[in-house]
């Protein structure tokens, strides 16, 4: 533990960034976890919605510095992919 009063502070500011950050990649994970499960049950409504909050989640990930920007552009790629070919 510091004990240096700025290093106290730190430390705490450190975590609270962290339990954030863990909260935003979880829900990002959940959202993409959605369109796989909407995939998996055929259901096309539901995998076209899904995908749009996962897009939107993704993207906002890249502009808080959560993920790489072409990494998000990947999974959103490919996530595309899968529901175009269950509509097709």
């Amino acid at each position: 533990m510091p004990n240096i009063k700025s290093a106290i502070k730190r430390t705490r500011t450190i975590e609270k960034r962290r339990a954030q950050r863990m909260a935003q990649k979880s829900a990002l994970r959940t959202a993409v976890k959605r369109v796989d499960v909407a995939i998996a049950n055929g259901d096309v409504e539901a995998a076209k919605a899904a995908l749009q909050e996962a897009s939107k989640r993704l993207d906002k990930a890249v502009t808080k510095g959560l993920i790489h920007k072409n990494a998000a552009a990947r999974k959103k790629s490919r996530l595309a992919q899968k529901v175009n070919g269950l509509s097709a």
